[in-house]
């Protein structure tokens, strides 16, 4: 008889490496990851069984199939924002095939077992595009569904997996055409800049606040690659992870949506920067704008509506600007690297 589980593919990125944690820490349902890179050896005896392999190896996920019975799939796995302007085919079958192979593969699970599966999906605020400052000065908090026009490869990829979450969930081989019951249950969040003190940013072109903390902790000199005005929404990991599991959560009746926007502070570049000046004296942070990655950042909205979310499932960061740094961030990066 198979064996019930939890996928989590690309486990050994920054999201990944926290929520297998917190999976493990608090649950009983046993883990399965899946990611092209080993697992550090204490998060791999976190887990059941560790997978190395790519997304677009169906003849892979078919074997993980055959073996066990998903009930839910934390799909985690991405080309991020930065690398994907490098690589945009790439980007495309890694973020859309491999997301269409998740969602099938969720599919027929579903179809195995004879219940929904649960899929998570982050998305993210490159979902976003907003033609210049000025509008998006103007355009204060942006709702899920406005300025839904992104000007990189990920933000296309990443609304356009939306699109097929919402088809897998309410229209593909649906069990009841009423109530919208399919085999996947299809829920996502656009994700603002994430801060984590455990893991070492990797792509992402909101890296600059994470890579500020870090590079101070470890004594190194940091030229910041936007402008000090540079404006986007921030959530410090743990809080990622908490809305996650908030999410999936939810009963289905309490959602009025199946993607929501969320997020705890929007600083700018520079009220990063002091905070961490502040906690380490005599860093060496300067600002060096790259041309590309400042116009994404500047395409993305200052700060996102997360009405809905708190509302729905009752969204709520423990961690402001200042908590997450005080609390969170510079004493846990200050023992990461022995400072």
């Amino acid at each position: 008889m198979r064996k019930p589980v939890v996928l989590i593919t690309g486990a050994a990125g920054e999201i990944g490496h926290a929520l297998v944690t917190r999976l493990s820490d608090g649950g009983s349902t046993p883990i399965v990851t899946l990611d092209l890179r080993p697992l550090d050896e204490e998060l791999e005896s976190r887990v059941t069984r560790h997978f190395t392999g790519s997304i677009l190896d169906r003849n892979l996920l078919d074997s993980i199939l055959a073996e066990f019975a998903v009930d839910r799939v934390f799909h985690l796995a991405a080309l991020l924002s930065t690398r994907a302007e490098f690589t945009p085919v790439t980007a495309h079958q890694v973020n859309v095939e491999g997301t269409l192979n998740l969602l099938e593969f969720a599919q027929q699970q579903g179809q195995s077992h004879g219940r929904p599966v649960l899929f998570f999906y982050p998305s993210s605020i490159a979902a976003y595009g907003l033609p210049d400052l000025e509008t998006k000065a103007r355009a204060g908090k942006v709702r899920e569904d406005e300025w839904n026009l992104p000007i990189t490869m990920y933000g296309c990829n990443k609304l356009y997996c939306e699109h097929l979450g919402r088809y897998y969930a309410r229209h593909y081989k649906q069990l009841d055409a009423e109530s919208h019951a399919g085999r996947v249950d299809f829920r996502a969040i656009r994700f603002p800049g994430l801060i984590s003190a455990l893991t070492v940013p990797s792509g992402g072109t909101s890296d600059y606040a994470p890579e500020m903390i870090h590079a101070a902790a470890q004594g190194k000199p940091y030229a910041c690659f936007v402008r000090p005005d540079a404006r986007i929404p921030f959530m410090a990991m743990p809080d990622a992870v908490e809305a996650i599991l908030a999410l999936a959560a939810a009963p289905p009746e309490a959602l009025t949506r199946l993607v929501y926007n969320i997020t705890a502070f929007n600083p700018s570049a520079e009220e990063i920067r002091e905070l961490v000046i502040d906690a380490f004296p005599g860093a060496d942070i300067t600002f060096k704008p790259d041309v590309k990655r400042q116009a994404i950042v500047d395409s993305w909205p200052a700060d996102v509506d997360d009405e809905a979310a708190r509302k729905d499932w009752g969204l709520s960061p423990r961690y402001g600007l200042e908590e997450a740094f005080r609390d969170y961030l510079i004493p846990t990066i200050r023992r990461r690297y022995g400072k």
